[in-house]
């Protein structure tokens, strides 16, 4: 096992190289100059090229990615050309804040997705079946911006019941310790807080897990329809075990390998893909810091916040693989 997660490890080395090459090139090969964005349209030919030269943006492309795994290599990311802060600065204070959103988005996926997708296959062709596979198809195809102002428009505007955007409304106190804000008023025993950041959580959250829910029902009904047709799951009914046994105790532990390596991906999917998510919500997260930075032509932001989002992916796969052999003995890692 220590040999295969090794062996893992140091394949995230040419997977994040490749991923650093086509992020460079693509990027300094589109359309915009960061220096005119910076400037305006109105500034001088000579006080674009000083800033060109300030920035490292006039050299050769080759030579900017030399420059630019040098600093990778000494762990320097960098700085923003915006805000000219540390750019492991922002990712450590906005990191937080998307983790708590992904974290919060897959446990409502795996809740409801297993749910779904267990009643759906022990209940196969029921109307409960139909309607839930038809909701995940739903759930598939709906656009997460379209969905996120759906629920701002319903439950925010019409109703009322839950805040429009941001991790806390104005007026409320949090000691920030952590940058979890739901970890930090635990830690600092503010009820007020807690409550008003759970609120603000609920909606982006369920918006970000449809998807997920989707995904995870489709492939749990799928898994243990295939499991229940087992002969050892006949010979579990036979011996007059109940339902509840043999669905939870000898079907679902051995359905749970595909599913698991689903919840994994979408997981990985959540922390990178929760972009919209976050800008439509105001979410002050990684997701929504991409964004902005796609919108400035901040190069450093988003070379090195792809490679930490492609490097928390691999990660998250590796975690997953080493879960099978937790969750299925019988299968050994060579």
């Amino acid at each position: 096992m220590a040999a295969y997660i090794l062996r893992r490890i140091l394949i995230l080395i040419p997977t994040l190289l490749g991923v650093s090459v086509i992020i460079f090139f693509m990027l300094h090969l589109t359309p915009g100059d960061p220096a005119e964005l910076l400037l305006g349209e109105r500034a001088s030919d000579e006080a674009l090229a000083n800033l060109r030269e300030h920035l490292g943006l006039n050299k050769p492309l080759y030579v900017q990615y030399g420059l630019f795994l040098k600093r990778l290599v000494t762990l320097d990311l960098g700085e923003t050309i915006w805000t000219r802060q540390k750019v492991w600065i922002e990712i450590r204070q906005r990191f937080p804040a998307t983790i708590e959103l992904s974290v919060a988005a897959l446990m409502i996926s795996c809740t409801l997705g297993m749910i779904f997708g267990i009643i759906s296959a022990t209940k196969q062709y029921s109307i409960f079946d139909y309607l839930s596979m038809l909701g995940a198809l739903a759930g598939v195809s709906m656009p997460i911006f379209w969905l996120g102002l759906v629920f701002m428009l319903i439950f925010s505007v019409w109703l009322g019941w839950l805040p429009i955007s941001g991790r806390l409304s104005i007026g409320v106190h949090l000691d920030v310790i952590t940058n979890f804000y739901l970890v930090d008023a635990v830690l600092t025993k503010n009820g007020a807080a807690l409550r008003d950041a759970f609120w603000h959580l609920i909606m982006p959250a369920f918006t970000l897990s449809t998807i997920p829910t989707a995904i995870v029902a489709r492939m749990t009904r799928s898994s243990m329809l295939e499991v229940l047709r087992q002969d050892y799951i006949k010979t579990a009914k036979a011996k007059g075990l109940s339902q509840f046994k043999v669905v939870f105790k000898h079907a679902l532990r051995n359905a749970l390998i595909p599913v698991v390596t689903t919840i994994g991906l979408q997981f990985g999917v959540l922390l990178g893909g929760a972009i919209l998510t976050e800008t439509i919500f105001a979410w002050p997260g990684v997701g929504k810091w991409m964004y902005d930075a796609v919108m400035q032509r901040d190069y450093m932001v988003i070379q090195n916040g792809t490679l930490f989002i492609a490097g928390l992916f691999v990660i998250i796969n590796l975690g997953v693989d080493v879960l099978y052999a937790v969750i299925n003995p019988r299968i050994s890692v060579k």
